[in-house]
């Protein structure tokens, strides 16, 4: 692999199917960190990449929180951030653009921000799609091609 990621790599890796282990509700803990409760998990995709779901929301606003989908490089013990979903709780700017907002935002990897050396999820879109910590995760789990075993699993992540 490259030392960056192209779009088209970011964009297969988005549609990759990933497949979500059976026993996910034993393993989904979360754990108290500075001011916000966080859960990883671990899940492979179906042509065998290996991702990491974080998800994490802050104690004390309802719309403090991140969703991340990223992607474990092989051959090292880098995450990529290949999808992250904000919720509404600071201003966030697209270097780049010069644009700024205050508003729910998706992160999104670009090959163009990694190459101006900027981190690889910079860039960002102001969404209407969701507007709280349960929207976020259902629109992260529907964008990247999360699967779950046969019983709904959409209330992982409730309080």
């Amino acid at each position: 692999m490259a030392e960056f990621l192209t779009d088209r790599e970011i964009q297969d890796l988005v549609q990759e199917p990933k497949r979500v282990p059976a026993d996910i509700r034993r393993r989904m803990v979360p754990r108290a960190k500075r001011g916000h409760s966080e859960v990883d998990i671990d899940v492979r995709g179906d042509l065998g990449s290996e991702f990491r779901i974080i998800v994490r929301r802050s104690k004390f606003n309802v719309l403090d929180f991140s969703c991340i989908l990223g992607y474990r490089v092989l051959a090292s013990n880098q995450v990529l951030r290949l999808r992250r979903y904000n919720g509404k709780s600071h201003e966030h700017t697209n270097p780049i653009e010069g644009e700024t907002f205050y508003d729910f935002h998706i992160h999104l990897a670009t090959e163009r921000y990694q190459r101006t050396g900027n981190r690889e999820d910079t860039y960002a879109q102001v969404s209407d799609r969701f507007s709280s910590f349960e929207e976020a995760v259902k629109c992260l789990f529907e964008d990247c091609h999360v699967v779950f075993p046969d019983e709904p699993q959409m209330q992982l992540f409730s309080p």
